[in-house]
């Protein structure tokens, strides 16, 4: 099982790494306030599973330590907040597109 999920949090580290980055340069290449704050958001998103998958790695895998529980505690915390601060601003630019 652990290799399994060893493999499982690498794919989503690589993939929301990918994206993270993809967002990151649409984001500087756009002109358009509206789609620079939904590129934006979209990366926040990326980067909020991406920390949130370092931290399940940092938990699941490995042996146990003080250290790692509070930097894995620390990962999720950004991460939830990156996820929620990119769902929350994804919404918000979806809404002013529509207009």
């Amino acid at each position: 099982m652990s290799l399994w999920l060893s493999w499982f949090f690498f794919a989503c580290v690589l993939i929301s790494l990918v994206s993270t980055l993809v967002f990151s340069f649409r984001y500087r290449l756009q002109k358009e306030p509206l789609s620079r704050g939904l590129n934006a958001a979209r990366m926040n998103i990326s980067m909020g599973i991406l920390l949130v998958a370092l931290a399940m790695i940092q938990m699941l895998l490995f042996e146990e330590s003080r250290v790692r529980t509070i930097v894995a505690a620390l990962f999720i915390l950004i991460g939830l907040y990156n996820l929620f601060a990119g769902v929350r601003n994804h919404a918000f630019y979806t809404r002013r597109i529509g207009k």
